[in-house]
C-alpha cells in the first residue's frame, strides 16, 4: 500500500498497480513522452518512414479513390431498378443522329430523363441531410423543379415560347392535382382509420402565393383578349415583365421568410404527441456532402443534353402521333419532370409524414409559379424572346380553378383518400381538355 501511494520523484516515475499486467495507462503516457529510448526509436522511425512507405502509401491512396468512386458510382446508377431506363438516353442520341424518326427520339428522350430526374431528387435528399429541415424541403423543390427549367431554357433558346409556357403550367397542374392526389389518396389508404394531419396556415400561406400567381397570369391576359391596352402589343409585355420582376420579389421574401420565421415548416404537426420515448429515426445519408454536390452537376448535365433532343423532337413527335403540341407540353413533359416528387411525395404520405409531402408538391408548384415563370420572363428579356405573362385565355382559366380546387381541399387541415381520389379525377378532366385543345400559337411565336 505504502509503494502504490508513493509520490513520483521524476519524470520517469510511475504508478504502481499491484501487478505488472495492470499498469496504468499513465506509465505508458510517461514513458512513451520522456523516455530516451522510445524518443530516439521515434526519431528513426520518422527518418525511415518516408523512404520506406513512400510508394507502398501512394499505391494504396489510388486504391481508395479509386474504391470510393465505384462505390459511389454503384450508389448511384445501380441500386434502383429505375436505372433500366438509363440506356434510353443514348439510344435517343443515337436515333437522332442517323435516323430522322422523331417520335422514337421523343419517347426515348422522355424514358431517359425519368430516372435522371429520379437521382437528382435522391441526391438532393443526401445533400439535404447536411442541412436543417427547412433548407432541405427548399433544395428538394428546388431540384425537383431543375429538368422543367431546363427543358423551358431551351424552348426559350429556340423560340418555342409557347411549349416554354404549358410545360410549366403543366407542372404546377401536375403538381397541384396529381402529385397531391396520389399522396393524399396513397396516404389515405394506408391510414384509412383515422383522418391525417397537415400545417393549416402553411397550406393557407402557399395557397395565397398562388393566388398571386394567378393573378400575374389573369391581368395580362384579359388585357390583351378585352383589347385595352395602351400600345398594343408593347403594354402587355411591358405589364408582364414589370409583374414578373414584382413576383420574384415576393418569392425572395417568401424564402426569407421560412428561413428566419419558419423554423418547423417541414416538421409534422402531431409531433408533440409522441411522448411515448419511440422517436423516430434520422436518415442517415449514404454519401457525403461533396459526393452528392458532384452528382448534382454531373445528373443536371445529363438532363440538360437530354432535354435539348427532347425539345427538338416534339414538334415533329405531334404531328407524327397527331397529337396536340399543347396535351404533349402540359401532360407529358410535365409528368416525367415531376417523377422524383412523386415519388418522394407518396412515400411520405404512406409515412404519414404529410406536412413534407405537401412542402414537395404544393412548395413546388409555389417555386414554378412565383419564380420559374417569372424568370423565364426574365431571361427572354435578357436574350430578345418575347416571352410574357398571358398564357392565353384557357390555360389561365384552368390554372384559377385548379388553385381554387385544392386550395378548398386544405382549407380544413385534414386528409384522406377520398380527397386525393377527387384531385385525380379534376387531373383527368385537365388532360381531356388539353387533348382536344388545339392551340395555333403551340409551335412557335
Amino acid at each position: 500500500m505504502a509503494d502504490r501511494t508513493k509520490p513520483m520523484a521524476g519524470p520517469n516515475s510511475h504508478l504502481e498497480m499491484g501487478s505488472l499486467d495492470g499498469r496504468s495507462v499513465l506509465e505508458f503516457e510517461d514513458e512513451s513522452l520522456f523516455s530516451p529510448r522510445t524518443m530516439s526509436i521515434k526519431n528513426s522511425s520518422l527518418d525511415a518512414a518516408p523512404h520506406r512507405s513512400f510508394y507502398e502509401a501512394e499505391e494504396f491512396g489510388c486504391k481508395c479513390i479509386f474504391s470510393r468512386t465505384f462505390n459511389s458510382i454503384r450508389r448511384v446508377m445501380f441500386s434502383d431498378k429505375l436505372n433500366l431506363l438509363v440506356p434510353c438516353g443514348p439510344l435517343a442520341i443515337i436515333v437522332d443522329t442517323w435516323t430522322s424518326h422523331h417520335v422514337w427520339v421523343f419517347f426515348l428522350s422522355l424514358l431517359g430523363i425519368i430516372p435522371l430526374a429520379e437521382r437528382l431528387g435522391w441526391a438532393t435528399e443526401q445533400l439535404a441531410c447536411f442541412t436543417g429541415p427547412t433548407v432541405g424541403g427548399l433544395l428538394n423543390a428546388t431540384f425537383g423543379n431543375a429538368t422543367e427549367l431546363i427543358i423551358s431554357m431551351y424552348a426559350l433558346n429556340n423560340g418555342m415560347i409557347r411549349v416554354v409556357q404549358q410545360s410549366l403550367l403543366g407542372s404546377i397542374l401536375s403538381n397541384m392535382l396529381l402529385v397531391l392526389g396520389c399522396a393524399f389518396f396513397g396516404g389515405g389508404i394506408v391510414h384509412s382509420h383515422k383522418e391525417q394531419l397537415f400545417n393549416k396556415a402553411n397550406a393557407a400561406l402557399n395557397s395565397g402565393l398562388l393566388l398571386m400567381a394567378v393573378m400575374g397570369l389573369l391581368f395580362p391576359a384579359v388585357l390583351h383578349f378585352t383589347h385595352t391596352e395602351l400600345h398594343f402589343g408593347k403594354s402587355e409585355l411591358a405589364l408582364s415583365r414589370f409583374s414578373s420582376c414584382v413576383m420574384l420579389v415576393a418569392y425572395a421574401a417568401y424564402l426569407f421568410f421560412q428561413l428566419t420565421s419558419q423554423k418547423n415548416l417541414y416538421s409534422p404537426v402531431n409531433e408533440g404527441d409522441q411522448t411515448d420515448g419511440s422517436s423516430e429515426e434520422e436518415e442517415t445519408p449514404e454519401m457525403s456532402k461533396w459526393e452528392s454536390i458532384i452528382w448534382l452537376a454531373i445528373l443536371t448535365i445529363c438532363i440538360s443534353v437530354l432535354s435539348e433532343y427532347l425539345v427538338n423532337a416534339i414538334e415533329g413527335a405531334s404531328v407524327s402521333m397527331n397529337i396536340p403540341v399543347a396535351f404533349i407540353s402540359v401532360i407529358l413533359l410535365p409528368i416525367v419532370g415531376n417523377a422524383a416528387e412523386h415519388a418522394g411525395a407518396v412515400m411520405f404520405a404512406v409515412k404519414d409524414k404529410l406536412d413534407i409531402s405537401l412542402g414537395v408538391a404544393i412548395g413546388s408548384s409555389t417555386q414554378i409559379s412565383m419564380f420559374a415563370i417569372p424568370f423565364c420572363v426574365i431571361v427572354g428579356w435578357i436574350i430578345g424572346r418575347p416571352m410574357d405573362l398571358n398564357f392565353q385565355l384557357f390555360e389561365t382559366a384552368v390554372l384559377f380553378m385548379t388553385v381554387l380546387v385544392v386550395a378548398v381541399m386544405l382549407q380544413e387541415g385534414t386528409s384522406n383518400y377520398f380527397k386525393g381520389f377527387m384531385l385525380l379525377l379534376c387531373y383527368l378532366i385537365v388532360a381531356a381538355s388539353f387533348f382536344v385543345h388545339l392551340d395555333p400559337k403551340s409551335i412557335r411565336k
